[in-house]
């Protein structure tokens, strides 16, 4: 009797290992469904699993980002907490004409604004911020940095444009740092002030090296 039971047993784990490879339109069989069988939702997609028949879940009310991707810390999670570095607005809440005090303009925020221009804002204003960029060349019409209008602006509307965007332009707050934004609004104002500068406010050494006076 175990000799005939044995006998079946190795007939059938025969033919179940007969069946492996083969095509079938019935369905597998799962003994242990595990998470084999895991409904995918789609970014935005309803869900009858959820109470609120919502894929998506929020966030617990409070919840902020303290740090980016590579692990550093970001200086305005909470912009209201430092208006002036954060939103380029004082206490009153009127557009700071100046820096802030976090930020330190010599000549290597000017070389950092100078690098970071060119690679966030040439392609639409152009190197020089006249709003002939490839971009411009191809459709999209940038204004120029170079009107009254533009630089009459305080530095702080400037940093907000970079980092809200405008009416055509996108917002870049998610692309470029706080301190890098600051670095491209100083030199944005130095381009400007290249264009329309006058004679008394370039040193007289560097004026007579270049055979101004």
């Amino acid at each position: 009797m175990l000799r005939f039971r044995l006998a079946w047993l190795l007939i059938l784990a025969f033919a179940l290992t007969g069946c492996r490879g083969q095509v079938s339109k019935s369905a597998p069989i799962h003994p242990n469904w595990n998470m084999d069988q895991t409904v995918r939702i789609d970014a935005q997609e309803p869900s009858a699993f959820f109470a609120d028949g919502r894929g998506n879940r929020v966030y617990p009310e409070g919840t902020v980002p303290s740090a980016n991707l590579r692990g550093e810390t970001r200086p305005c999670t909470l912009p209201e907490s430092n208006p002036a570095f954060c939103q380029g607005k004082d206490e009153a809440g009127e557009w700071l004409n100046g820096v802030p005090s976090e930020v330190q303009v010599d000549a290597a925020l000017m070389d950092r604004g100078h690098e970071r221009y060119d690679i966030y804002c040439s392609p639409c204003h152009d190197r020089t911020a006249r709003g002939d960029g490839m971009v411009a060349r191809r459709g999209l019409v940038p204004p120029t940095l170079h009107n009254d209008a533009q630089r009459t602006k305080p530095l702080g509307q400037l940093y907000n444009t970079i980092t809200n965007g405008g009416p055509i332009m996108p917002a870049y707050a998610s692309q470029i740092p706080v301190e890098d934004r600051w670095a491209i609004t100083a030199y944005v104002r130095a381009l400007q002030i290249s264009q329309h500068a006058d004679l008394a406010l370039v040193p007289a050494d560097a004026a007579k090296k270049q055979g101004w006076k």
